[in-house]
């Protein structure tokens, strides 16, 4: 629990903590994320003076009971035109080899790799209603390369199928995917698309979906990775699109979709997002 006090020690009416308090219950939800950028409370209560007296308990995103309470319902959003699963032609997920969390190279016939910024994403999969870990679902994974073209569809890659994988969700309701960072190309903000399903076997049997969506990533990192060499492309595709303008997160510039990032272009990043479905 968190205990609100001034300078002087004396604790602080709920009615009178005012902003600093309404933007910690933001966090606690997962969507000042997107308002902020990733600045942290700490950062928000010092620029106002005041100082919570935390006592720290377990995190929603490894707490798998129900005690990490409802979450927003992540937007359904759709899978593009070069999804994979089967419902625009090509299926890769009965493929042998695509349960897998390194999805860097191809499989099977092919041993092409996709060269970029290295890229973990750490995607956190929970009931919307309870919080509860979904656990033992399953979670498919794709994005385009460095280049913005994607595996099985674009010219010269269609006996390709790196950067797309499935994985079985984790009892702390985690999937992890060892990936590169994904360039931009016209008219769509940097993404990630997945879905989620009940189960691998489900997944790879091209089964019920139970949710479609994309992440979006942070506009300062993307602008550091595609500062580095292989990504020049992307650095006027960017500076053309905006979250706001972009078709899939403009409705509400993607708020509960935006990943948080820690990292850096020269050492890699992660990017995490815990969404309820």
């Amino acid at each position: 629990m968190t205990r609100w006090t001034d300078a002087h020690g004396n604790e602080i009416d709920e009615e009178d903590r005012g902003l600093v308090y309404d933007m910690t219950t933001l966090v606690n939800r997962r969507v000042a994320l997107g308002l902020f950028g990733g600045v942290s409370v700490v950062t928000l209560l010092a620029a106002c003076g005041v100082a919570p007296t935390t006592t720290t308990t377990a995190s929603p995103s490894t707490d798998s009971s129900s005690d990490a309470g409802e979450l927003t319902e992540v937007p359904d959003e759709t899978a593009g035109p070069y999804p994979g699963d089967g419902s625009n032609g090509i299926n890769v997920l009965d493929d042998s080899g695509i349960a897998r969390s390194d999805i860097r190279s191809s499989f099977g016939a092919s041993t092409v790799t996709a060269e970029g910024v290295p890229l973990t994403i750490v995607l956190t999969v929970r009931d919307a209603a309870t919080g509860d870990a979904l656990s033992g679902g399953a979670v498919y994974l794709w994005h385009c390369d460095r280049d913005g073209n994607y595996s099985l569809y674009s010219d010269g890659l269609e006996d390709v199928n790196y950067l797309r994988g499935v994985q079985e969700i984790g009892a702390d309701g985690s999937v992890t995917f060892t990936s590169i960072f994904p360039g931009c190309y016209a008219g769509r903000w940097p993404h990630i698309h997945f879905e989620v399903y009940a189960d691998v076997a489900t997944a790879i049997a091209s089964g019920p979906i139970v949710k479609t969506s994309q992440i979006a990533l942070p506009k300062e990192a993307c602008e550091a990775v595609y500062a580095t060499t292989g990504y020049e492309r992307s650095v006027g595709n960017l500076a053309q699109v905006s979250l706001a303008s972009d078709n899939v997160f403009g409705d509400d510039q993607g708020i509960h979709q935006i990943a948080t990032m820690t990292g850096s272009a020269s050492a890699g990043y992660t990017a995490a997002l815990t969404i309820g479905v």
